[in-house]
């Protein structure tokens, strides 16, 4: 049984693809600024994440569910799981879909943890973009199950060891709102440690356009 103290936060998943950095900023060093695309997260999130549930023909929906997972190490906080058969979980984004897959493993997480909690299978979910104002399916395949499976293990081995990564600049650093903490042209030499981060962790932020989308 994995003690709640060994749990990570299945939001780190995100950040640790989108950037090894910016993960060990939030969740190491517990550092945090808000800017405008962060603040609209958050209120956005206020207005999903609040617990209860409801029911429209067939379908039972849950909102705000707590979810875990002892394979994986992971917590966290589904923003909508419906019921139809097979458990649909649904995440709320402010922005728009993303080039790499940062938030599909943060969804892939939260299919893993309701699988393990309910013995039923998660094969799909969605997300729901700010822009445009629609869902967008993702199938859980076998791929991006190792990916979340990988980023996990990764995200556990840097918080052992308490490694903050060098930064990897690119331009999606322009609007990152932790970017006057990160300091990533100062900190952000290419050497052989930053060049083992995109190694093991394969292409992450450098695919992502300017833009920091942490919610």
């Amino acid at each position: 049984m994995t003690s709640d103290d060994d749990l990570l936060a299945i939001s780190g998943l995100q950040h640790l693809a989108f950037c090894p950095r910016q993960w060990a900023l939030i969740h190491l060093e517990q550092s945090w600024q808000e800017n405008r695309l962060t603040a609209e997260g958050k209120l956005l999130h206020e207005q999903v994440d609040l617990p209860g549930q409801s029911r429209r023909h067939e379908v039972r929906s849950v909102r705000g569910l707590w979810l875990r997972s002892e394979r994986l190490g992971l917590y966290g906080r589904a923003d909508l799981v419906e019921m139809s058969p097979d458990p649909y979980p649904v995440e709320y984004k402010r922005g728009k879909r993303k080039p790499n897959d940062c938030d599909a493993v943060q969804l892939c997480a939260q299919a893993i943890c309701l699988e393990e909690m309910l013995a039923q299978p998660v094969p799909r979910g969605a997300f729901f973009y700010g822009d445009p104002r629609r869902r967008l399916e993702v199938v859980f395949t076998p791929e991006l199950r190792a990916r979340t499976a990988s980023l996990a293990a990764t995200m556990h081995e840097f918080f052992r060891s308490c490694t903050t990564p060098a930064a990897v600049p690119g331009p999606y650093c322009r609007r990152c709102s932790l970017v006057d903490l990160c300091l990533p042209a100062a900190t952000g030499e290419q050497t052989e440690a930053s060049g083992w981060l995109s190694r093991h962790l394969g292409t992450f932020s450098k695919d992502v356009e300017p833009g920091n989308d942490p919610f």
